[in-house]
This record gives structure tokens, sequence and C-alpha cells, in this order.
């Protein structure tokens, strides 16, 4: 589980932090840096296609290796492969479309290979054990966040003699590739799960599968089509609205592109509902894959479910909207690479870690949900230390910063997942920690795709604020919840859940 964590966590920042950092030193607009921010919407929709995962066998290799095992595998190489794809493109001469596909093919492989290890760690050892397997993995992905983090800066800085390069840039990507072997190694040694059998399963053969399959890529594809063809509209309608009526270019944009995102999502959905109405698909498979696992959540936490929902698609909002434009701050304010890879990645990790201790021991001494409002509180009024770092760039203030704005989100995040743990039941453990997990990270990813157009229309000091005030309403969920809680008596064991 340490290799395997360190196989998921690598790949994470080369579409988040050390990405933006390439593409803004290759002269690319904050607005655009922060948009690709969405090819890591992967990680937010990985439970549509979990199912796929889960249940799917792969010719060949599910033989071989076994269910979990063959699909690691895949999904690794498809890691390897988008990894290299990105670094053959440079983003300041090439078509920039080269490089966002090349993103959205690593988050959308990170993605499943995470599925796939949340299953196989489940299958792997009884419940007792379950702690010190997710320290482990915790553990193995925190290193490779220094290592495709800090490391890939460092490297970039030397290679590229503290200018840009792009030969710098394509050589870090490619050892970040070779990197990738470790899971590869990992998944050939370790022993496929005894546990990983599907029961009652609907599938009965390969014809349902490939069904099933078929109805995911072409709702994929219709997302995909509907993205692209409203992007002409979205373009003339920002000029209209702009430079003819007068408005406000980032609300214009914001507005603009949510309903784009709306649009393609919804013609998804109708594709899906359309195939599933005509029978491509058995509705006993949706109900096996996708009802069933939500439904359990809702009979099991009654009205309070909704709430929860809320809660789990908000608490990170304040951080991510701040994190994915944080290297571009940096560097727009005059700090190097390498000073940024020693502070930011390095000492903030150390620091997390720190926040993550604290914050498990605050979960076992004063409950998970106290814990929770007290990281909600922190993460929302540290943002409002990167004013001070804004007008004050020297290097003590931004360790000072950066310490105290990673120990905040440790010790919420520690306490965020053993909220999600103990929401999950037994028997749906893979697809609902997956749902929670995509819901998690939904709403504030979509937001902080607009955090570069927000950031040019008011600038960084305001842009500072408004992060620290959308984490006010968390505050008020939280406390909202404990009520309930108290209330209904809903915080006692419910049988089935973890």
């Amino acid at each position: 589980m340490l290799f395997l964590g360190f196989s998921a966590g690598l790949p994470l920042l080369l579409v988040f932090g050390t990405l933006s950092v390439w593409l803004r030193e290759a002269g690319i607009e904050r607005a655009t840096i922060t948009f690709l921010s969405w090819a890591a919407l992967g990680y937010s929709f990985k439970f549509v296609w979990a199912p796929i995962v889960d249940r799917m066998p792969l010719p060949y290799l599910t033989r071989k290796l076994g269910r979990r095992r063959a699909w690691l595998l895949v999904s690794q190489f498809a890691i390897i492969i988008s990894i290299f794809w990105t670094s053959f493109f440079d983003p300041k001469t090439d078509l920039l479309i080269m490089t966002v596909i090349g993103a959205v093919c690593i988050g959308f492989s990170s993605a499943t290979q995470d599925i796939v290890i949340d299953a196989y760690r489940i299958e792997s050892a009884p419940p007792d054990l379950q702690t010190m397997l997710s320290g482990m993995y915790i553990a193995g992905y925190r290193v490779a966040l220094i290592v495709s983090g800090a490391g890939a800066l460092w490297m970039a800085d030397i290679i590229g003699g503290g200018e840009y390069s792009f030969r710098a840039w394509s050589s870090v990507y490619q050892m970040m590739a070779g990197f990738m072997l470790v899971g590869i190694v990992t998944t050939l040694l370790n022993p496929e799960p005894k546990h990983s059998l599907i029961e009652n399963t609907a599938f009965k053969g390969a014809r349902d599968y490939l069904r099933f399959l078929l109805v995911f890529v072409l709702a994929i594809g219709a997302f995909v089509l509907g993205f692209y063809l409203t992007g002409d509209f979205v373009k003339s309608a920002k000029t209209v609205i702009v430079e003819e009526w007068g408005f406000n270019s980032a609300p214009t944009r914001l507005l603009l592109e949510t309903c784009r995102m709306a649009i393609s999502v919804s013609l998804a959905g109708v594709v899906a509902w359309l195939l599933i109405r005509a029978r491509v698909v058995e509705m006993q498979h949706i109900h096996e894959s996708y009802l069933n696992p939500i439904s359990d959540f809702f009979v099991r936490y009654g009205r309070l479910a909704l709430i929860i929902l809320l809660l789990v698609g908000t608490y990170r909002i304040s951080d991510i909207v701040l994190g994915v434009i944080a290297n571009v701050f940096y560097i727009d304010i005059g700090f190097t690479k390498t000073q940024i890879a020693q502070y930011s990645k390095l000492y903030g990790l150390i620091a997390s870690i720190a926040g993550g201790l604290i914050g498990g021991v605050l979960s076992l001494r004063f409950g998970v949900l106290r814990t929770l409002l007290l990281g909600a509180v922190l993460s929302a009024g540290s943002n409002l230390l990167f004013m001070a770092l804004a007008v004050n760039p020297t290097t003590n203030m931004l360790l000072f910063v950066i310490v105290i704005d990673s120990v905040s989100a440790g010790l919420a995040s520690a306490a965020f997942v053993a909220y999600l743990s103990s929401l999950t039941n037994i028997r749906f453990t893979a697809m609902q920690y997956a749902i929670f997990t995509s819901i998690m990270l939904l709403l504030p990813k979509v937001v902080a795709g607009y955090s570069g157009s927000i950031v040019d229309g008011v600038g960084y000091h305001t842009f500072f604020i408004i992060t620290a005030l959308i984490g006010i309403p968390v505050i008020g969920i939280i406390l909202w919840v404990q009520k309930l809680v108290a209330t209904q008596a809903v915080d006692q064991p419910v049988e089935g859940a973890t």
C-alpha cells in the first residue's frame, strides 16, 4: 500500500500545481490555466465509471492477474502514456489543446487507478487492519506529492537554468512517467485479493458488460460534443455582453462557462436516459450499479442525508479554489521555482502531515464534527494571510503563510476523511466512497476553474477575501449537522456502516 499510494499520488500535481507553473512560464494567461484545472474533473466524476471498473473483466489480463490487478495495470500504463504525451508538446509554441488532451487523460487514468486501489485495499485485509493500510497508503501518497511537486520544480529549474525551457519541462514529465514503474512493479508482485468476487451480479456475460460500457462511452461523447459545440456560442456571447453591453468580463465568463458545463452534462444525461429507455442496458444493471448504493445511504440517514451531502460537497471549497492559483500567485509576486519547491511543496507538505496528526488526535479526543468545525474555521481564516504575503513578499513571510495554511488544511483533511469513512456502508464501500469523494471535489473544482478570471477582474487581494468568505457557509452547515445529529441521535452506530 505504501508503493500503491506513491503511484496514486504522483499524477495529481502533474495536472494541478506543477502543470500550472509550466503553463505560466510558457506565457499562458491565468484564466486559461485555472480553466485547465477542469482537466482533473475525472476525479469528481469517477463514480460514473466505477461500476465498469468494479465489474467488467479485461480480456486475458483478468484471467492471468485477477480483476483488481488487471485494472490496476491498465490504468497505470494509461497514466504513463498520458504523461509522455503531455511531455511531447510545448504549450508556448504548439497547440494548447495537445497539452489539454494529455492533462485530461492523466486525470481520467489516475482517477481510475484510485477506484481500483480503494477496492484493493478494502478487499486485501480485515477491518481491523484497514487503518494500518490506509496510513501506509497516505504516507506513500505524500512522498509522491514531494516528488511530483517540489522534485519536479527543482529538476525543471536545474535543467532549465532558471529560465523557461521546454526541454527541461519535457524531461521532467518523462522522468515522472518513469517513476510510475513503482506502481507497475508493485501490481505485478502483489497477490490478488482473496475476496474480490462480485456476488449476486446482474451481469451475466461479456455482452452485458459491453452494452453497459457503450452507454458510458456514448454519454461521455455527448458531453464532449456539447462542450465543443457551445464553445463558439460562449465566445460570441461574451463579446456581446462585455463589449457591447459593458458588463464586467470576469462574472460574465463565470456565468457563461457555468451554463456551458450545465448544458454539456445535461446532454450526456439525456443520451444515457434515451439509451436506457431503448433497453441498450437492462434497468436491473442500473439498479445494481448505481441506485442500490445511493438508496442505502438515504435510507440510513433519512432527511439528514441531503444536508450531509451539502457538507461533503462544500467542505473543501475554500482550500481548493485558492490552491489552484496559489503557484501562479507565487510566480506573479516574484518567487522562483526553487523557492516554491522548497517552501510551498517541501515545508508545506511536512506542515500538512503535522496538521493531519493533530487532526487525528483532536478527532479522537473531541469528536469528528467538532474537529471538522475547527478545520473549516482555520481553512477560511488562513486564506486571509495570503493578503499579507502579497504586501510583503519575503521568503520568511512565504514560509509562515504556507506553514499555517498547510497545518490548517492537514487538520481539516484528516477530520474529513474520518467523517467520510463513517458515512460508508461496508456492503457498498467502493461505490459510496467514490460518490462521496466525487461530490467532495465537483463544486470546488468547477468554481476553481474560474479563479483566474476572478483574479483578472478583482485582483489578488479581493480574491483572497472571497475565498475566505465562501468558507463561512460551510461553518454554518457543520453547526446545522451537529444540531440535527444531537436531536436525531444519528451518531449512534448504524448496522452495516464502517
